[in-house]
This record gives structure tokens, sequence and C-alpha cells, in this order.
């Protein structure tokens, strides 16, 4: 998506890595509004995405 083109066994990890925090977004206590805005910056922005949830995403 974007011109990034991952593909074989990286992309496949990365996409694993993508859908769990996904999950661990949609099973937080978060807020609905919280969580969906989450789940989009993942889904569109998935490398700075995934960087910003690791540090200031929800705890479980």
């Amino acid at each position: 998506m974007f011109g990034l083109e991952i593909t074989g066994l990286f992309g496949l990890i990365w996409f694993i890595i993508i859908l769990w925090a996904i999950i661990k977004v949609a099973q937080s206590g978060a807020g609905a509004l919280s969580k969906a805005i989450w789940i989009v910056v993942l889904l569109f922005l998935p490398v700075i995405g995934l960087l910003a949830w690791l540090i200031f995403g929800p705890r479980g």
C-alpha cells in the first residue's frame, strides 16, 4: 500500500504482527473511538502506526 511492497516470508511475518496489533487494540479497554482511530492508523500507516501503537497505544 502506498508504494510499499513487502512480499515473501517477511511480508507474512509483517502481516501477522499488524494483525496481532489490531486484535490487541480491539480487545483493549479503550473507548470505541480510540480503538477505531488506532485500527485505522494501523491499517493505513502500518510502519508508523505500529511504532506509535507500541509507544503510545492502549495498555492491556
